[in-house]
């Protein structure tokens, strides 16, 4: 009998009853890595096979390998790596479709990764990226059937996954998209969406120009609370998911707090480091955060400014730490601070222990002091 059956009322008694069972009990560590490999690969290999110009600042990469790719939940990512770095993108196509996976991209003014890959990434290229991944999706359970998602620019890819997986699998699932962006000329998937609109009973779709033309004859402005709520009426608990650019959530947040809609109904997709982690109350008032300080890893030492990430950072030195979402809340870079003292960001999900062990996640750490950390 194991040694820890001593612990628990009849264990004895289950144990006989499994030795007199004819079962497999061998330890099959070689498929079982074969199966999570297949399932939840760390790495892929695709190959671009169609580029979408879908505006003028944004564009959809179809990319595969020519078998079913790793299965996945509407509304997840992969991260893309290129030059030395990588970045999370949404999945756009439909869970239903594993032929390939479409990665819906919009350039971004000074953005290393999606400027490079609007302009240089063609078919016939191969690019790396890792399983999918991510929390943000729908989970019927405590989600609901009837949701509403609020989307910022490039922010509507996965919604556009999610409403393309209640087309493919025909579920009756009620969702309403309202859609901002800056002008009728930066919507993305536009035509799609005002077919399936007219086409599906259960789907509402409402657009919002920051910046019309004379001839835009829809909503305009802003995602107001007062607006939310003329489109949706009263939201009565409906679970709601926000994703756009960083601007967003906290004006969503703000938004539907005068709603009162409960925090707990609201589903934020993480995007990204903050721009400005000195602006966050506990960001040290005395501290600069254009200094730069010196980290040390692994024998190493170089020089920083505060107020980039530890992530970035590492990897300008070409160290390279595991990484995904880029946004605090997968934790593959969790990196273990072991002296100097770091800002450690409102968006990091950290674990309970991580502050009494010293571990951060360093794409949304910024080192304050003279700094030594390990992975």
């Amino acid at each position: 009998m194991h040694p820890i059956a001593e612990f628990f009322d009849g264990a004895a008694e289950i144990q006989a009853e499994i030795a007199q069972r004819d079962l497999d009990t061998t330890d099959h560590t070689a498929e079982t890595a074969r199966v999570i490999a297949r399932h939840h690969p760390n790495r892929l290999t695709l190959t671009v096979s169609e580029v979408v110009v879908e505006t003028a600042t944004t564009k959809t990469f179809r990319v595969g390998n020519g078998d079913p790719l790793p299965p996945f939940l509407a509304g997840q990512y992969v991260n893309v790596f290129t030059d030395g770095t990588s970045r999370p993108f949404a999945i756009s196509s439909s869970p239903a479709r594993l032929d390939h996976y479409d990665l819906t991209v919009r350039r971004v003014r000074g953005g290393r990764i999606s400027n490079q890959l609007i302009d240089a990434l063609a078919a016939g290229d191969t690019i790396t990226t890792t399983g999918p991944m991510g929390t943000f999706h729908h989970n019927p359970l405590f989600h609901g059937e009837d949701v509403v998602f609020l989307a910022g620019g490039s922010g509507v890819a996965p919604a556009m996954s999610m409403i393309r997986d209640i087309v493919d699998n025909d579920l009756e699932r009620r969702f309403h998209l309202i859609y901002g962006s800056r002008d009728e000329q930066d919507v993305i998937f536009g035509s799609e969406l005002d077919a399936l609109a007219a086409e599906l009973p259960n789907l509402t779709v409402d657009h919002v120009i920051a910046e019309p033309s004379a001839t835009w004859s829809g909503r305009t402005g802003f995602l107001t609370a007062a607006l939310i709520e003329e489109l949706t009426g009263p939201l009565n608990g409906r679970m709601v998911y926000v994703c756009g650019p960083q601007a967003l959530y906290p004006y969503a947040l703000e938004q539907l707090t005068v709603l009162g809609h409960p925090r707990r109904r609201i589903r934020f997709e993480a995007n990204g480091a903050p721009a400005r982690p000195e602006a966050q109350p506990h960001w040290p008032a005395d501290v600069d955060p254009a200094g730069e300080v010196t980290v040390t890893v692994k024998g190493r030492s170089f020089r920083t400014p505060r107020n980039r990430p530890l992530l970035d950072a590492l990897e300008d030195q070409g160290v390279q730490p595991e990484a995904a979402c880029r946004s605090g809340e997968c934790s593959l870079c969790r990196v273990r601070v072991l002296r100097g003292q770091v800002h450690t960001a409102e968006e990091a999900k950290l674990r309970m222990s991580d502050a009494k062990f010293g571990y951060t996640h360093s794409c949304v750490a910024y080192p304050l002091t003279d700094t030594e950390v390990d992975f």
